[in-house]
């Protein structure tokens, strides 16, 4: 025979046992160039910057000579 609970687990005891399993938003860094929301040492989507420079050239973005 098996373990077996012999009472019913409050909700409130199982909900104090998972108070940290709870889901925290991404955090947000501003780029330096565009200033939009960026995730931190991610390649901002915006402008295709990382680290000063550029390194996907976007879409929308050409360079004019």
């Amino acid at each position: 025979m098996g373990a077996l609970p012999k009472r019913k687990t409050a909700k409130a005891r199982r909900d104090k046992r998972r108070s940290h399993l709870s889901l925290s938003p991404p955090r947000l860094n501003e780029c330096p160039q565009c200033h939009s929301p960026k995730l931190p040492h991610h390649v901002c989507l915006t402008c295709g910057t990382y680290a000063g420079r550029e390194v996907i050239e976007l879409e929308g973005s050409e360079k004019k000579p």
